[in-house]
């Protein structure tokens, strides 16, 4: 009986992801610092003589947080989840420009097709990353990587990097140590040389808070964490966390590949600008509200889901958070029939503060071809598959 073979899983992870696909747009700006996270108003203007005139970090006034920057933007200090203003601290003359997540989800899905096209075995891990598990197919490592990368970059223009190794927790670090356009292949018997030396906050799931505890008992890199005591660890994290970091840390994770997850929501929010009031600022809030309930309903459409359980968001001025939700009698995806039980869970909360975030969620979801036998509502917007 034959041995089956070593897993090779990958890890692709477009580079800057967002800022590479407006610079498909405007080629103009290549080589500069570029900063996504502006508004609408924040677009290009087309001048007189057909120039186009740019935002400025400058000019941004605000509290929006940074989504992306090019790898300029970032060599002078700015990263994502940064606020604008900080960013405009460091680096004044950078480009700024709006999000525009239609573009991007376009380029997402064009750059997942290419490379299911040559290893059809993918996990969706978000909008720009994709796990791909490459076990069974008869091509070496690095070819398979180099028709992968050159697939992506045919059908997009965009680069990407890749990480390839026996699993999943380490091709995901792999993928990002040499970026952008990287590719990095290993071994299990390269984990001394080239993940030992890295932080522990370089592996997925070790986030803020465990880094700082772990820092403080004086393991800062994963070989620290490597040859720490099990049982050190487990006084200070417990049981299961501390087995786990124990094995994140020798490079163990046999997670598979999951090619056909189900979401099990979808959802929407949006942060204002300035803390929006609940009866001065009405007409603001339900057209944001509407929007948002009109975009949930257009995503579940594209992805091909019905759902029955409508959930709000509320932060308020105070960082203050509630939810609620609303069940249907049955499965929608109509932006309207949303927009209504979002407003139903709307008046379950008293409005006396002033509100810095909203967000719309559609839960409980079946996909529109399994959804027969299931009572679904009339829907105006979207098709029903019988």
């Amino acid at each position: 009986m034959m041995n089956p073979p070593q897993r090779r899983i990958a890890h692709l992870d477009m580079d800057a992801f967002y800022a590479s696909v407006e610079l498909l747009r405007y080629p103009e700006l290549r080589g500069l610092p570029v900063v996504i996270g502006g508004r609408t108003e924040h677009e290009p203007v087309i001048q007189a003589d057909g120039s186009k005139h740019f935002y400025r970090l400058r000019e941004y006034a605000g509290r929006g947080v940074i989504t992306t920057a090019t790898y300029e933007a970032r060599a002078a200090g700015i990263f994502s989840g940064m606020g604008v203003m900080k960013a405009a601290q460091l680096a004044p003359d950078a480009i700024l420009l709006p999000v525009d997540f239609d573009i991007y989800r376009h380029y997402s899905r064009l750059f997942k097709a290419a490379v299911a096209g040559i290893a059809p075995q993918i996990e969706d891990s978000g909008i720009d990353e994709i796990y791909i598990d490459l076990s069974d197919l008869p091509d070496d490592a690095l070819t398979l990587a180099k028709r992968i990368k050159q697939a992506v970059k045919d059908d997009t223009g965009l680069s990407c990097s890749i990480g390839i190794t026996p699993n999943k927790l380490l091709s995901k670090i792999c993928s990002d140590l040499e970026k952008p356009d990287g590719l990095t292949i290993l071994g299990m018997s390269g984990i001394p040389e080239r993940i030992w030396p890295l932080s522990v906050r370089k592996i997925n799931g070790i986030g803020p808070k465990a880094t700082q505890k772990l820092a403080s008992l004086g393991i800062t890199t994963i070989a620290e964490l490597a040859q720490a005591d099990l049982s050190l660890l487990q006084t200070h994290f417990g049981r299961s966390y501390s087995v786990w970091l124990h094995e994140a840390s020798h490079g163990i994770d046999q997670r598979p590949v999951i090619t056909d997850a189900e979401p099990k929501s979808i959802s929407r929010e949006t942060t204002f600008e300035r803390d929006l009031h609940p009866r001065q600022d009405r007409l603001v809030l339900s057209k944001a509200f509407t929007a948002l309930c009109t975009q949930v309903a257009e995503d579940l459409k594209h992805k091909g889901y019905v759902g029955r359980t409508i959930s709000i968001k509320l932060r308020f001025e105070d960082f203050h958070t509630v939810t609620r939700d609303f069940t249907l009698a049955a499965h929608t995806a109509d932006p309207v029939l949303i927009r209504r039980a979002a407003g139903e869970c709307l008046r379950r909360v008293p409005l006396k503060k002033k509100l810095r975030l909203l967000g719309v969620k559609v839960s409980a979801l079946v996909s529109i071809r399994s959804a027969c036998g299931i009572e679904v509502s009339p829907q105006r917007e979207l098709p029903l598959v019988p």
